[in-house]
């Protein structure tokens, strides 16, 4: 099950808590793309606890759309960055 927290300040910050799966990733698509254009997203992924192959793969894509990736576990960076 995720969770998705909303704060702004300046920017908009998404806190994803729990497991995170293909199944959440339109979900989560339809709230990035309902912010205004201009307005920094960042996604905090310190509460993430699991997610599957397509996750990583929509935060390569978003981390490369300049979307902040804040708080990102190791094991979620090595496999964004293919090591």
């Amino acid at each position: 099950m995720l969770k998705i927290t909303r704060k702004a300040n300046g920017e908009a910050v998404f806190k994803l808590s729990g497991r995170m799966d293909a199944e959440n990733i339109n979900e989560l698509e339809a709230l990035l793309s309902a912010e205004p254009n201009g307005l920094h997203i960042v996604l905090d992924l310190k509460d993430l606890t699991l997610v599957d192959q397509d996750t990583v793969n929509f935060l390569r894509r978003r981390e490369a759309d300049n979307v902040g990736l804040r708080n990102c576990p190791a094991y979620i960076r090595k496999w964004i960055t293919g090591e």
